[in-house]
C-alpha cells in the first residue's frame, strides 16, 4: 500500500464513473459500516491498549456486520486497520508491540467491502491529553477536511477541493503530504479522479452528479517531505514531525455533497 492513493489507479478503471442510486445504496451501507468500526475504535483507545487488539476489535466487527475488510491482503497489506502513531503519516502496521501511551496521538484508516462495494474513511484520535500543538494540528486537519468536502459540489473541479484544503491548512501554519492523495471510490478501493490536498482552482476534472470521492487531508507539523520504514509499509514524516489524519467518502449530489462515512 505504498503510495496506494495513487498506485491503485493503474489497475483500476480508467475512466471516472457516475453511480446509480442503487450503487449509492450499497455505498452508503459499506460506509456506514466503516464508520461503526472507527466510532468502537476510537472507543478503545486509551493508554496501555495495543495496535493489535485495536486491530482485532475492528476486524470483529466488520466481519459482524456482514463486510469484510478492504485492506486485508490488498497490495499484499496483512492487517484489517491502519494504525499510525505520532510521526506516522498512514499505512502504520497494528503490531502487538505498538502500545499507545499517554500523549500520543493516533490515526486510524480502515476500509469495509459490502455486496461488492468499498467504504474507506479516517480519523486522528488523542490518547489522553496531549500537547496543544498536537490538538490544533488535529483540529485544523479534521476542520480541513470539511472545507474541502464545501467544495464537493456540481460544476465545480476537482483541484477547488485541493485548493481548499491547502490554503486552510497553510493558514494555520502546517503543511499537506504530497506523495498520498484521495480518489475515487466505488467497485474498487481506489478509481479516478485524484483527489489531492494541494492545486489551484478551477483545475482538474469537473464535479458532477454521482461522483463518489474519498478527499483525506494528512496534515504536518513540519516539511511534507516522507519516507517509509524498513517494514515497507509505515510512512513517517521525515522530520519527525507531527502527523494527522481525516477523511470521508463523500457522493456529490445535485443538492450539494452527502457524507456516507459519517460517524
Amino acid at each position: 500500500m505504498r503510495n496506494k492513493k495513487i498506485m491503485k489507479l493503474t489497475k483500476g478503471p480508467s475512466k471516472i464513473k457516475l453511480r446509480a442510486p442503487w450503487e449509492i445504496d450499497l455505498l452508503r451501507k459499506a460506509n456506514a459500516i466503516v464508520a461503526e468500526v472507527l466510532q468502537l475504535v476510537k472507543e478503545n483507545v486509551c493508554p496501555g491498549v495495543s495496535a493489535w487488539d485495536l486491530n482485532k476489535i475492528a476486524e470483529e466487527l466488520v466481519i459482524k456486520r456482514g463486510a469484510r475488510p478492504a485492506f486485508k491482503g490488498y497490495r499484499g497489506y496483512p492487517f484489517s486497520l491502519c494504525v499510525s502513531v505520532n510521526e506516522e503519516v498512514v499505512h502504520g502496521l497494528p503490531l502487538k508491540e505498538k502500545v499507545l501511551k499517554e500523549g500520543d496521538i493516533v490515526s486510524f484508516d480502515f476500509g469495509a467491502i459490502y455486496d461488492g462495494y468499498y467504504g474507506d474513511a479516517a480519523l486522528t484520535v488523542a490518547v489522553g491529553r496531549v500537547s496543544e500543538e498536537a490538538e490544533r494540528l488535529m483540529k485544523v486537519t479534521e476542520e480541513a477536511l470539511y472545507k474541502g468536502i464545501e467544495k464537493a459540489r456540481v460544476g465545480n473541479r476537482v483541484q477547488d477541493i485541493s485548493f481548499a484544503v491547502q490554503q486552510f491548512v497553510e493558514k494555520h501554519g502546517f503543511n499537506v503530504i504530497r506523495d498520498f492523495v484521495g480518489h475515487g471510490i466505488g467497485e474498487n478501493l481506489h478509481e479516478p479522479p485524484e483527489v489531492p490536498n494541494f492545486g489551484r482552482r478551477g483545475k482538474g476534472p469537473r464535479l458532477m452528479a454521482g461522483m463518489v470521492i474519498a478527499i483525506e487531508p494528512m496534515v504536518v507539523t513540519g516539511s511534507h517531505e516522507i519516507e517509509i520504514l524498513a517494514d515497507g509499509w509505515t510512512a513517517v514524516t521525515k522530520d519527525r514531525g507531527l502527523a494527522a489524519h481525516y477523511e470521508h467518502s463523500v457522493v456529490i449530489t445535485a443538492k450539494g455533497p452527502e457524507i456516507l462515512s459519517k460517524i
